[in-house]
């Protein structure tokens, strides 16, 4: 997992030292791993996440939309490992015994 944060930092920062695009697609590229990856694991996604936000300026109106895009993403992120938290209680709940009270 290390080695994935690294390839996903060293790529970010090369492609901001060109001038280029922080992209999900350019990262993944650049990095050697997939796009899918990316995505899906929350580490990865709020590194590229991080760093796209450092190329916008912040006191813009185009700043802050972006800003909004970056924290969506993120909660919604985070609301996806609830839910799938949630399953796996429920699923682990109904394989227990019933107790009965005293």
């Amino acid at each position: 997992m290390t080695d994935n944060v690294n390839l996903v930092e060293a790529a970010c920062t090369e492609l901001a030292g060109r001038d280029k695009a922080i992209t999900f697609t350019a990262v993944a590229d650049h990095a050697g791993i997939s796009r899918t990856t990316l995505y899906r694991n929350p580490q990865l996604h709020a590194i590229v996440e991080e760093h796209r936000s450092h190329t916008h300026d912040r006191r813009t109106l185009t700043g802050l939309s972006a800003e909004i895009g970056h924290l969506r993403t993120a909660l919604e992120a985070v609301a996806d490992r609830v839910r799938h938290h949630e399953e796996r209680l429920r699923r682990i709940e109904s394989r227990q015994p019933r107790r009965k009270a005293n």
